[in-house]
């Protein structure tokens, strides 16, 4: 399996898709797929969404990155797996199911807001850090981070990107972005997320590139 960053290095923008259903989801993954997406998140408050993780993962399972975001509990890492998802995404550090997935040789990024959890997470296997929720954890607080971790971590932040704020927070050191109801929300129809989508991506294509 390629690592978080290999999956991010085409396109640094994850696809959150909460609320979207079994029947929805290969129609909207063509969609994102098409534009270049290449990590997909259903969170696990949507409805079935081990299925809709089932049919996204048949569809591109093999080149992109398919799992669940706001898992809660250890016990909701093995299903997600069982559907064909390789990836785990929280809405908080919880290293006991960073560990649990991390032997089930999944990808994990959990959602931190301090130092203390950011380092704790790494320490624990963390692929990468879901700097949640980016409403609080402005440009100037990303760039305080990158001063005290590694280079290479992972940083992306997730909660109210929009694309007029992507320039701001990849200038301060962000790796990529989680993309929420900006892009995708209950009803929208493939067509409605790829106008959408499509603003994203142009926004993170004007991006000065990263030295």
């Amino acid at each position: 399996m390629n690592s978080l960053s290999n999956y991010l290095s085409p396109l640094p923008l994850v696809a959150i898709l909460r609320g979207i259903t079994p029947e929805e989801a290969p129609h909207v993954t063509d969609v994102l797929y098409e534009l270049g997406f290449r990590i997909i998140e259903v969170p696990l408050n949507s409805p079935q969404p081990f299925d809709s993780i089932a049919a996204i993962a048949k569809r591109v399972g093999r080149d992109a990155l398919v799992g669940a975001g706001t898992v809660l509990t250890c016990g909701d890492v093995t299903p997600v797996r069982d559907a064909g998802g390789n990836l785990i995404v929280m809405p908080h550090c919880d290293v006991e199911i960073i560990r649990v997935a991390k032997q089930l040789n999944m990808i994990c990024a959990p959602g931190i807001a301090t130092p203390t959890e950011g380092f704790a997470a790494l320490a624990a296997g963390a692929d990468g850090l879901k700097l949640f929720p980016a409403e609080m954890i402005t440009p100037k607080v990303v760039k305080a981070l990158r001063a005290v971790f590694a280079k290479d971590t992972v940083m992306i932040p997730v909660g109210g990107i929009t694309p007029e704020a992507m320039a701001e927070f990849w200038n301060a050191g962000a790796t990529g972005f989680g993309l929420g109801s900006a892009l995708y929300k209950p009803g929208m129809t493939p067509e409605d997320v790829r106008a959408i989508a499509k603003k994203f991506v142009a926004a993170y294509r004007a991006l000065p590139p990263r030295v």
